[in-house]
């Protein structure tokens, strides 16, 4: 049996990059960090029941990860409850890899349209700092840094994020990839039935492997993504590989309430199929779906462009806006990405079928970012949507877990 190596999740969400490395069965993980509660609760559950982690609850740290030193040293917080700090929990045990991403809202590019200082001025565009004194304090062997890719072009205080992560990993001691462009990567390539472009930035200390002038790390660096990683990669997949089997959802006459909840389509209770009951729809939302879904079905495609969907959206609603707000998911290809912002509404993620005319279940988006039917998200709906989202898929994760083992293995 190989030996399983330790890791720390940071930023770790509701927990797709660590379900990841779990089931590519060589890591096991000694603490995960996450802030929001929901994802928390979710995440402590999953490792409990999924992964047999007695102490799962203590091992899941809700606390401000820009608050450093208390979370190392341990904290009594009027919001976040009290807990030892991730030294004693770690106590004597070698943390191997430290894994995990900052929130990637500052560095997306959709973010920075919508928002009208263009996330210039959004603290987490320098959360990568905390990361780094986790990274520093545990001194792992390397690191996984996960995060969208309009982290290449961000430029906060008018210099290149890039430069200033890349030289801080750098005078760390960490060897990193000289073109962060090199390390950028298309889920789809890997089996999740989604695009979703991702940087994946990994660590490895040179102190560790580098001898004299002989600079091994830079070898490393190279065959993780020049050899490793194209190795692993899987065909495509579509939406309908992904949630072509679930339970179908249809439209109610009229809307009812259950239990003081209002639903616009046939709620279904499945013991088989948690999560899978969509958002309350309006009439009008209902109307513009069928049209929509009906004019990709029968090839009419009326209303592909970006300017049409605009126009529609502004016949419709009477507001103009400068992305366009419609989607349907096209069943023979794979999905657009799933974001954050589902939580929000799911308008730029309307299920292929006419007849069901509905945006997508909390299922389905857990379909397409490749989590398993047993993984049950908690919280209200609009904040599983949102977990989900944030998540990294968990087959990329896994692929990124083995090509790891991999380069472990062989300069080991």
């Amino acid at each position: 049996m190989k030996k399983k190596l330790h890791t720390i999740e940071l930023f770790a969400g509701c927990g797709g990059l660590l379900e990841g490395f779990l089931q590519q069965g060589c890591y096991d993980t000694l603490a995960c960090v996450e802030w929001e509660k929901a994802p928390c609760l979710t995440l402590a559950k999953r490792l409990e029941q999924k992964w047999h982690h007695v102490n799962a609850n203590n091992e899941v740290i809700r606390f401000d990860i820009q608050r450093t030193d208390e979370l190392i040293n341990g904290f009594d917080d009027e919001e976040y409850g009290k807990h030892e700090g991730l030294a004693k929990l770690i106590g004597n045990q070698t943390v191997d890899a430290i894994v995990g991403g900052p929130p990637c809202q500052a560095y997306s590019l959709a973010g920075r349209i919508r928002d009208e200082h263009g996330m210039k001025e959004d603290y987490r565009n320098y959360l990568f700092e905390s990361y780094l004194r986790i990274v520093k304090y545990f001194k792992p062997q390397f690191f996984v840094f996960e995060n969208v890719v309009g982290l290449l072009s961000a430029a906060p205080d008018g210099y290149p994020i890039v430069n200033r992560i890349r030289k801080e990993f750098m005078d760390a001691g960490y060897d990193v990839a000289e073109n962060f462009r090199d390390t950028l990567f298309d889920v789809c390539d890997f089996g999740v039935p989604q695009h979703r472009k991702r940087v994946i930035i990994i660590g490895i200390r040179m102190d560790r492997f580098d001898v004299g002038n002989n600079s091994v790390t830079d070898n490393m660096i190279y065959d993780f993504y020049n050899v490793i990683m194209p190795s692993l990669r899987q065909k495509q997949r579509t939406v309908f590989d992904a949630i072509g089997d679930l339970p179908k959802i249809y439209p109610l006459p009229k809307p009812i309430v259950q239990n003081g909840k209002k639903y616009s389509h046939s709620p279904i209770k499945s013991e088989k199929v948690m999560n899978h009951v969509p958002r309350f729809h309006s009439a009008r939302d209902i109307s513009v779906f069928r049209l929509l879904e009906e004019d990709i079905q029968s090839g009419r495609r009326e209303y592909v462009s970006i300017e049409k969907l605009k126009e529609l959206y502004t016949k419709v609603t009477g507001k103009t806006s400068n992305i366009h707000k419609y989607y349907v998911l096209r069943n023979d290809e794979p999905s657009n990405t799933i974001p954050a912002h589902l939580y929000k509404d799911g308008m730029r993620h309307i299920h292929p079928d006419p007849e069901q005319a509905r945006s997508i279940t909390v299922r389905e988006a857990a379909r397409l970012q490749t989590f398993p039917d047993d993984f049950e998200f908690l919280g209200a709906n609009m904040a599983q949507y949102k977990m989900i989202g944030n998540a990294v898929p968990v087959n990329f994760a896994k692929i990124v877990a083995e090509a790891l083992y991999k380069l472990i293995e062989k300069y080991s």
